[in-house]
């Protein structure tokens, strides 16, 4: 039975205002985390292609963002391992032993140190300092993104704190 032209009309709209209230909190976030910046308005527009798919699912404020970000969440994951499989398909084909990472930018920056920093951190201690810290998110809705405890939250973040004293970007 097809729905009510109205009622198109109303997903539109709560896609609309899903996305204006949103956009942003889910760019900075993909842009915190992308390997290649140039990935970022990808990982946006899957975001909010599977929010519209989705709809339905998507819970009202102010849980929405969190359900945003776990989905963004996994659209990082998925082009991480893709990326992973292409590098890896490539190696063999050239048949050229794995030679390590690609160098990074030359100049030894704050912003550099930081991501050096996180990158070094576990992923699930590094998803949750993002979270907490970058997301400036609670604990519980950390939890909530993570599909963990509130208690796990507050472990990762206090090992990741533990493991990154030492720099001074977190004094």
């Amino acid at each position: 039975m097809p729905e009510p032209e109205h009622a198109g009309d109303e997903r539109e709209l709560r896609f609309r205002q899903l996305y204006l209230a949103h956009c942003r909190a889910i760019q900075a976030y993909a842009v915190r985390r992308a390997e290649v910046r140039a990935d970022v308005p990808d990982v946006v527009a899957e975001v909010f292609a599977v929010a519209w798919r989705r709809l339905d699912d998507v819970p009202g404020t102010p849980a929405d963002l969190l359900w945003l970000y776990a989905v963004a969440r996994r659209v990082l994951a998925s082009r991480r391992r893709g990326t992973r499989r292409f590098a890896s398909l490539i190696s063999r084909l050239e048949l050229v032993s794995e030679a390590g990472s690609y160098p990074g930018p030359g100049a030894d920056t704050l912003t550099e140190r930081v991501r050096a920093a996180v990158a070094g951190l576990r992923p699930a201690e590094r998803e949750a300092l993002q979270l907490v810290h970058w997301e400036q998110l609670s604990h519980a809705e950390a939890a909530e993104v993570l599909g963990c405890s509130v208690n796990a939250v507050g472990i990762r973040v206090h090992r990741a704190r533990r493991a990154s004293a030492g720099p001074p970007w977190y004094q």
